[in-house]
This record gives structure tokens, C-alpha cells and sequence, in this order.
């Protein structure tokens, strides 16, 4: 059921917090803008995304091998790829309050309009008697050009020769390795290259919670095909992404695709399509799915003096491969997850009869109804898929039976085990923290030795024996 409002991101952040999925980095000492960390619920449903992708793009087929690169790469990867002098964004100063905007976002805010096309490609004026949206003051610079590279050192000297960046995306450490690949897995073209991890950006302007942030991880595919063969193999590549999507519980009307028009694409780019997700702030990007040609390979081969051509069998042509690169984001995967999933319902008591309904802004409950907040994941990456509650505590037969069948689920699934307080108040946390089946032992359990098991979606109860319960979860869960 889907909730008839859509909540605001500060309720979505404070459920966050509340619940330990996300919190501020470095919060006792006030924060750092643009960076996270996710607590023991947001840990594990960026670890269930990970794992649902590694497993549908990586282990369930036979033409993507897996690879991890380090973060720090030597310098010329950069001068290659086109980061060192091309990865920028404008940025604008406001000379009274020191705030610091990108020139696309704050022309955004002032209503100007700009040409089609990315920021940092755009010759970007603001207007001469443009404000500062903070102070109000007519004092914000010219904008000009910030690469948004974090920089570092190798070694102990901090000179230009030890100088090093920090990996702006996973991409070129897989073009990098192509040959390695493909010699140790025997891979043959077509195929790809799969990445998890992170990368760093010095955005200017972090927003939007974990939208847009400093510190984040991807997930990219690098699927390399024969020339010729990019419009066939971009269209299969876009249509299977989208599949995932509906596969982890995305909803195909929350879900939209964009299209690159050709004055928008990157010059070595034949096509690009962005999936798009309908968050509280507005239809941003989750994925971009972008048919690069050549480039890359060729870049490399050209910087490195080293060959990047490959060898087909089949045809008995030599070629450098073209590549198609589906290119996502863990952590605005995760809020579009929670955004998705989290609603505000009145619940009916008991004894009263009629369903869930959907609460809106400031209404009052219904009679015999009760507000409840739930986060209905998927129970494929739902961060805890079955709870177990004894219903009393102070019955030790209960618990120790209820011990019993946590033991039994908790080694299959992530299970959580609680008998803190009443048995009702202790479904809305679990509600709250999205697990999708809870599983009360009760005295009759004692006698017949049968359980209820919860549904957080519907709250309907249905009584089955504990011999039953593992294959019906894995039903459910799957």
C-alpha cells in the first residue's frame, strides 16, 4: 500500500537517527558536511544492496568477473581519464558570509536559467545585482572552475613529485586492469568487469542528506563489446537495470529513465540514459548507463604505452573494445530504499475491524485506530528479515524456547532476538526498523509447539508450527 503523502526528509532523517541507520560523521565534534556513517540498520541494508547487486551482476552470470582496486592510483590514471583537467564544477563565494555555492545550484535558486548540458562545460554569469541566498548581500564572486579531486601524499615528503588523489569513481581502476582480467579469468568479449567502493568527491555544496556527499561507494560495470555493437548491448544493459530496480522493491511509478539528447552527451559518448527516482526533493539520479565508445581503453593505451587491444577468436579481429557502463550509487540506492519505504499509518487496535490506512497530515486517528511508522523494505534487503519475541520475559520456559527458535533462524538470516517491554510496543520497533516478519513463541506454544508469525506489511498472524517456519520464511524472504 502505498502512503497517499510524501513525508519530508527531515522525518526521514529523524527515523534515521532514531533507529541507528545513519548518523552525522564526526557528530560529537559537531559534524563534517558532506560526510556519513551508517549505524547497525543502515550498515546492513548497504550491505544487503551490495550483495543483491554482486550477486545478479557478478555471481549469476558467466561473462562479468569481480575486481577490487585500490583507492590511490598513480597520477597519470587521471591525466588519461580526463579527471586532472576536465573534473570540475563553477563555484561562487559570497564575500560577506563566506558561503561557498556551485554556480549551476545557486542559479538554480535564483531562478536563472542555464543552457542544457553539464555545469563545468558551460560559461556560467551570474546576473549583476544576483543576492546571496543566505545573507542577502550583492557580494558573491565570478564563478570559476574547482577541481573536486581530495589530494594527498605518498610517502613522507609533501612535494609535488609525492602528490596523489584520492579516486574520484571505481571506473578507471577496471580499464586499468582490463588486460589482467581478462589473461587470469579467460573471459572473452563480450563481457565486463564489475566494481564495488569507494570514492571521494570535494563537493562544493553537499546536500540533500546522503544525496550528494564527500565519501561514498559505487557499484560500476565496465561491459565490454565488439565495435559496432553499442546501441544493442546499451539498450539490454538499460533494460536490465531496471529490472534490479523493481527487484529490490522499487516501484516502476517512483521510477523514471532520461535520455541524453546528443548536445548533452559527453564527446566520446554514442548514448546515456539516467535512472531516476522520485525522492522528497525532487526526480534525481540513482544510475547512469552511458555507451563510452572506446575512449577510455584508448586513453590508456595512449598514456600508458601499453596495449589494450584485444584479440577475438571468434572473428579473428584485433580491436579495441567499446564499453557500455552501468554506474550506481550505494548510498543514494539506500535513500531511495528508505525514502521508498518509510510511512506513517493509523493502525487498527484490537478488536477493531477495517485495515491499515494511510495517514495525512495532521488528521486525527480514527476511532480504535493508532498511529504507527513503518519502513517497508523488500525483504531482500530489508536490514533485519524476522524477529523473535518471547511474549512474556519473566517466563523462563518462554524464553528459553524462544532462545531456541532465535538460534535456529539467526543462523540463516539476520535475525534479531527482544523482550524488552510490551508485546505490541515491541512489533513498532521492529516496524520501525522495517524487518518484514516477526515470530512470537507464546504458551501455546509450549503445548502444540506452533508459533505465530507477523506480517509487518499487513499485520495479519498466522499460527504454523516451528518446523515450518525456516521454509516458509525462505518462501517469503527470497
Amino acid at each position: 500500500m502505498q502512503a497517499k503523502t510524501t513525508p519530508s526528509l527531515d522525518a526521514i532523517a529523524s527515523l534515521c537517527k532514531r533507529r541507528g541507520f545513519i548518523f552525522q560523521g564526526s557528530e560529537i565534534y559537531g559534524g563534517i558536511n558532506g560526510f556519513w556513517d551508517y549505524g547497525p540498520l543502515g550498515v546492513e541494508l548497504k550491505r544487503n544492496i551490495k550483495e543483491a547487486w554482486w550477486h545478479d551482476i557478478v555471481r549469476a552470470r558467466e561473462d562479468v568477473a569481480g575486481l577490487d582496486a585500490a583507492i590511490i592510483m598513480h597520477p597519470r590514471t587521471w591525466e588519461a581519464s580526463g579527471h586532472s583537467e576536465g573534473f570540475t564544477d563553477p563555484m561562487v563565494d559570497c564575500r560577506a558570509c563566506k558561503r561557498r555555492y556551485r554556480a549551476d545550484q545557486l542559479c538554480e535558486d535564483l531562478g536563472v536559467e542555464l543552457e542544457t548540458g553539464s555545469a563545468a562545460e558551460q560559461d556560467i554569469s551570474l546576473p549583476p545585482d544576483a543576492k546571496c541566498p543566505a545573507c542577502g548581500a550583492r557580494e558573491l564572486t565570478a564563478p570559476r572552475a574547482f577541481n573536486l579531486m581530495f589530494k594527498t601524499f605518498v610517502g613522507p615528503v609533501e612535494n609535488d613529485s609525492a602528490a596523489a588523489q584520492l579516486r574520484p569513481e571505481t571506473a578507471q581502476g577496471i580499464f586499468v586492469q582490463f588486460a589482467n582480467v581478462l589473461a587470469t579469468s579467460r573471459l572473452k568479449v563480450p563481457c565486463g568487469i564489475a566494481q564495488i567502493g569507494k570514492a571521494f568527491r570535494n563537493e562544493i555544496n553537499p546536500r540533500n542528506y546522503t544525496f550528494r556527499s564527500r565519501e561514498f561507494e559505487q557499484m560500476e560495470l565496465e561491459f565490454f563489446v565488439p565495435p559496432g555493437s553499442d546501441a544493442e548491448w546499451h539498450a539490454y544493459w538499460v533494460a536490465e537495470r531496471l529490472r534490479w530496480y523493481r527487484s529490490i522493491g522499487l516501484p516502476d511509478e517512483r521510477l523514471s529513465r532520461y535520455t541524453y539528447g546528443e548536445e548533452e552527451l559527453a564527446h566520446y559518448a554514442s548514448a546515456c540514459v539516467d535512472v531516476m527516482f522520485d525522492f522528497p526533493f525532487g526526480t534525481q539520479e540513482l544510475e547512469g548507463i552511458a555507451a563510452r565508445g572506446d575512449f577510455d581503453l584508448r586513453r590508456h593505451q595512449e598514456y600508458s604505452g601499453k596495449s589494450m587491444v584485444y584479440f577475438d577468436p571468434e572473428t579473428r579481429e584485433k580491436y579495441i573494445p567499446h564499453v557500455i557502463e552501468p554506474s550506481a550509487g550505494v548510498d543514494r540506492i539506500a535513500l531511495a530504499l528508505i525514502c521508498n519505504a518509510y510511512r506513517e499509518e493509523w493502525a487498527p487496535g484490537a478488536g477493531t475491524p477495517g485495515g491499515i490506512r494511510p495517514a495525512e497530515p495532521g488528521e486525527n486517528p480514527p476511532d480504535g485506530y493508532e498511529a504507527r511508522t513503518v519502513m517497508r523494505f523488500h525483504p531482500r534487503v530489508a536490514p533485519v528479515k524476522v524477529a523473535v519475541f518471547p511474549l512474556l520475559k519473566n517466563k523462563p520456559e518462554l524464553v528459553k524456547q524462544a532462545r531456541a527458535v532465535f538460534e535456529m533462524l539467526h543462523g540463516r538470516w539476520t535475525a534479531f532476538y527482544d523482550a524488552v517491554g510490551a508485546i505490541g510496543r515491541r512489533y513498532r520497533r521492529q516496524d520501525e526498523a522495517g524487518t518484514p516478519f516477526g515470530v512470537t513463541v507464546d504458551f501455546q506454544t509450549l503445548e502444540d509447539h506452533t508459533v505465530t508469525l507477523r506480517d509487518r506489511d499487513t499485520m495479519q498472524q498466522e499460527r504454523l508450527s516451528i518446523a515450518e517456519l525456516p521454509e516458509r520464511l525462505e518462501a517469503r524472504i527470497a
